[in-house]
């Protein structure tokens, strides 16, 4: 008797549909077809040993069991139980007439419990799209599943339960959540705030221009100075997830396994922190099994790299592609898989190997051209790709004793807010941009050109400094993120803001939201080892 159950695999961050097609005839032979890896064919043995502690019975006759389309190679363990279904259909165990309507996926422990798999998420996106009205997962899988809506998701704890629900003998219930309660309850509640941070106005007013549009930020100072410690508050002022970037972010973190048991949608950026020992490939994502690097980890949130020339070169240059594309391709001879990238690299760095370079009261123990050589692990590529670089000065004493608290994460993520509100009205109608950072050339020219004065003033500094065609786009897309900053946050004497978002789409970039914007370009090439 011929049955098909369906399912799905993984390929990058989206699933594919996969059908199992089993007979059982007359003999003794045992077949997986279709690319099925190791791990797939030892499957035999774990729904052998599951059926039986089930109460059911394991067919012994000639099976084949197809896994279509057979041009791709299928990986893992998730295709167990609807392996195990098919068995048990073919076999007249199991008299299912929807079965059809259904997709399954999971793992079978020889007990016969369901166990966990990789890209629960995905594949319920997946289902939907197919038009299937039910979804089995295991159970520690369903409400990461259950977010899809117009899709009855059901989570299982064992094959005997699943055979039970196929045959309508259960009084188990789709689980069912509420995505707005779920965005709702996101109370904005962090364990580090920016009130913490004594001093360092202008590196906290850096942070505030990155956050409010994206873009990608650079700390060089002394040890102690609180680059890290600044680092760690960012995600308390960057502004909440949308709907499609949460499902976008939860995918990945779905296939690459993540997530924890019971985990929903995510509703906080990702705020990614590599060691600087990690490799490429655990950077860029692929391996023998294909899995989301770090890079891919941390998209739709930040990429926080700690001691920044403490990385070897050969992986700092990976990040050059993109940050510019947002987008990673891992390409081996095996296969090809994209991952999305578009994240907030925020980097931090001493100014020498014994990082007293330039220190008010310390002096720098550095050999003669150390500093320089310790610096030049930066390459000036990757240095334009960064949009902000800061300089932090050691916090003076009397600021570390004051214990008034500073300014509130979320006073400053008030301001966020709204000027990424600006930006959401004025790329509105433009496909894959939605922050400042994120703008192309045409954009550049209709939004954020200077006029004549700041033209002039942006040529002599870039002529000072040396500065490449690249600077010069970096330097555009911050100063039209100060200037959203600037008129987003202007009120009447009430507290009522004076403009709407979009007007303030159109708003000129003026020479002082300019001047700002190149502030944060000290360590360009023209001045690399001029400004310690």
């Amino acid at each position: 008797m011929l049955t098909k159950v369906y399912t799905a695999a993984i390929h990058g961050i989206d699933a594919f549909p996969v059908t199992i097609e089993t007979v059982i005839e007359k003999g003794t032979q045992f077949s997986i077809v279709g690319m099925a890896d190791t791990a797939v064919k030892e499957s035999q043995l774990r729904i052998h040993s599951a059926l039986q502690n089930s109460g059911l019975r394991f067919p012994h006759f000639r099976t084949t069991i197809n896994l279509a389309p057979a041009d791709v190679k299928k990986e893992g363990a998730s295709y167990d139980l609807p392996i195990a279904i098919g068995l048990l259909a073919s076999s007249e165990q199991l008299r299912c007439d929807n079965l059809g309507e259904y997709m399954i996926t999971g793992e079978l422990s020889l007990d016969g419990s369901v166990l966990p798999v990789r890209g629960a998420l995905p594949m319920a996106v997946k289902a939907r799209e197919m038009g299937f009205k039910y979804l089995i997962v295991p159970e520690a899988n369903v409400t990461e599943a259950a977010v899809v809506n117009k899709l009855k998701v059901f989570g299982v704890k064992t094959l005997r339960e699943v055979v039970s629900l196929l045959e309508g003998d259960t009084d188990l219930q789709p689980t069912e959540i509420n995505t707005r309660e779920l965005f709702a309850a996101e109370s904005g509640n962090f364990d580090f705030d920016f009130s913490e941070v004594k001093g360092q106005e202008t590196v906290k007013r850096a942070m505030e221009v990155a956050c409010a549009g994206g873009h990608n930020l650079l700390m060089v100072g002394p040890p102690g100075a609180g680059k890290s410690m600044i680092a760690k508050r960012l995600p308390s002022i960057l502004p909440p997830l949308g709907m499609g970037e949460a499902l976008e972010t939860t995918k990945i973190h779905s296939v690459a396994g993540k997530l924890t048991r019971g985990s929903m949608l995510m509703t906080r950026r990702p705020f990614r922190t590599p060691h600087h020992t990690v490799s490429p490939v655990a950077l860029v994502g692929g391996g023998t099994s294909p899995m989301p690097g770090e890079i891919s980890l941390a998209h739709n949130g930040v990429l926080f790299l700690d001691e920044f020339p403490e990385f070897p070169r050969s992986v700092l240059e990976v990040l050059r592609q993109p940050i510019e594309d947002r987008v990673i391709t891992v390409s081996r001879a095996k296969y090809t898989v994209d991952y999305p990238a578009s994240f907030m690299l925020v980097a931090s760095m001493n100014p020498c190997p014994c990082g007293y370079y330039g220190h008010p009261t310390k002096p720098c123990t550095c050999l003669p051209g150390a500093v320089s050589k310790y610096m030049n692990k930066i390459s000036g590529p990757l240095l334009d790709r960064i949009d902000i670089q800061i300089e932090i000065e050691p916090v003076a004493f009397d600021a570390m004793a004051d214990r008034a608290p500073g300014e509130s994460s979320a006073s400053i993520r008030s301001r966020v807010m709204a000027a990424r509100a600006v930006q959401q009205e004025r790329y509105r109608n433009t496909k894959g941009v939605y922050c400042n950072a994120q703008m192309n050339s045409r954009l550049l020219h209709e939004y954020a050109w200077p006029d004549e004065r700041g033209l002039a003033k942006l040529k002599d500094h870039m002529t000072k400094l040396d500065m490449s065609a690249r600077a010069f786009d970096r330097i555009l897309r911050v100063a039209r993120t100060i200037a959203d900053l600037d008129y987003a946050t202007r009120c009447d004497a009430e507290g009522n803001p004076l403009h709407t978002p979009a007007d303030i789409a159109a708003m000129p970039v003026l020479t002082r939201h300019l001047a700002e914007a190149l502030n944060y370009r000290s360590l360009d090439r023209g001045s690399y080892g001029r400004a310690f």
